[in-house]
């Protein structure tokens, strides 16, 4: 009986957990959008409120609307004309106290995390952490720069150390170049394997990797 019931639980929870994550993002963008019907029904006159409500009543339309609302947003800034208003606003907000400290900060994490030329989180190591013989997996964020850069003697990259299973909080760590190994591994695959403690491990790869090699322009 012990033996079907865990079958069985290995079946749906993962489904489970899959429409609850995915239940509670679209509840969370319809909450958004909803408000913002409210307020513009407010400004409308009468005879829209119908229009509104019909609206409001469109299960998943946030979500809709928020994805169109990103492709207008990346057609216009990517012309011309779009990345002239965008440095604009980029300077506006930049001058702004207090608005600049998080909207600068946030900017440079996006950009660096996002960008299609950027190498963070292209590359997963082997790294000894938190002491020697202790071995953990940490993803590649860059170099150090500026002053950091100066104070350290040799090559060196800039690490992030994840948490298990929660990898959104962890450990950043700048370390000689040499101290790390490669992973043939994707991100993908590593990220599953922190998750899981270990659980979900990657097929094992019979390629070998050199020092400083990245895994994902192999082959």
């Amino acid at each position: 009986m012990r033996k079907y019931l865990f079958a069985g639980l290995l079946v749906w929870l993962p489904l489970a957990v899959t429409i609850g994550v995915l239940s509670w993002a679209i509840g969370l963008m319809d909450g958004l959008f909803h408000g913002i019907l409210g307020t513009v029904q407010r400004v409308l006159p009468n005879g829209a409120d119908n229009f509104i409500a019909l609206l409001i009543g469109v299960p998943g339309l946030g979500v809709v609307l928020l994805v169109l609302l990103l492709l207008l947003t990346g057609m216009f800034v990517t012309n011309m004309v779009g990345a002239w208003w965008l440095t604009q606003w980029n300077k506006l907000l930049s001058h702004i106290p207090i608005v600049k400290s998080i909207y600068v900060s946030v900017k440079q994490v996006s950009d660096t995390l996002f960008s299609t030329n950027g190498n963070a989180f292209r590359e997963a190591v082997l790294v000894q952490y938190p002491h020697a013989g202790s071995w953990t997996i940490a993803f590649v964020t860059g170099k150090p720069s500026g002053e950091v850069a100066g104070a350290l003697a040799g090559e060196h990259v800039s690490l992030y150390v994840p948490t298990t299973p929660n990898p959104t909080s962890g450990f950043f760590l700048m370390m000689p170049r040499e101290a790390i190994r490669p992973l043939a591994m994707s991100v993908d695959e590593a990220l599953k394997y922190i998750i899981s403690m270990g659980v979900v491990a990657p097929p094992a790869s019979p390629l070998v990797l050199p020092v400083g090699a990245d895994p994902n322009r192999v082959g």
